[in-house]
């Protein structure tokens, strides 16, 4: 009896993390390299993390790798990419709840003229193009605005 619940207690908590990917400068924002001599390195590394929920072996959506990029580049002012960095992939298995994820780690790469030039870049902006692909207008959203807007699109992409 005693193994029994031994081996429903390990199954129950089973949790996996491997490496996943090992990067030397990742971002997902446009850099200008004309001035990377003027990039700095961060003091401290940040990380990100993406996960997703599944219930009953049905997943409330999907791991995105680059949403775990910006939110580990989105932690730290300035910050236009990572350096030496390590992407790794998480998950728990469990019979009623499970997670699967990941998570990156890196140094932050800062471009110091963001902050000398004194511009406050906004978070989220919606941009209007025209047929030819180029713009039209240009608006800054918040927040909620965004997850609306990207709810909206995730839905009609969805099969």
């Amino acid at each position: 009896m005693r193994k029994l619940l031994l081996l429903s207690v390990l199954v129950v908590l089973t949790s996996c993390s491997h490496r996943f990917l090992d990067f030397t400068v990742i971002s997902t924002k446009n850099i200008d390299m004309t001035k990377s001599s003027h990039f700095t390195r961060g003091k401290s590394r940040v990380s990100g993390k993406d996960k997703v929920h599944v219930i009953v072996f049905i997943p409330t959506g999907v791991p995105n790798l680059k949403e775990a990029v910006d939110r580990a580049i989105e932690s730290t002012p300035n910050c236009i990419g990572l350096l030496d960095g390590v992407v790794y992939q998480k998950y728990f298995y469990g019979i009623i709840y499970s997670q699967s994820g990941y998570v990156i780690e890196g140094t932050p790469l800062i471009d110091p003229s963001l902050a000398e030039s004194g511009i406050e870049i906004p978070k989220y902006r919606k941009i209007y193009l025209d047929k030819k692909g180029k713009i039209k207008s240009s608006e800054e959203i918040t927040s909620a605005e965004y997850l609306a807007e990207k709810e909206k699109m995730t839905k009609k992409t969805k099969i």
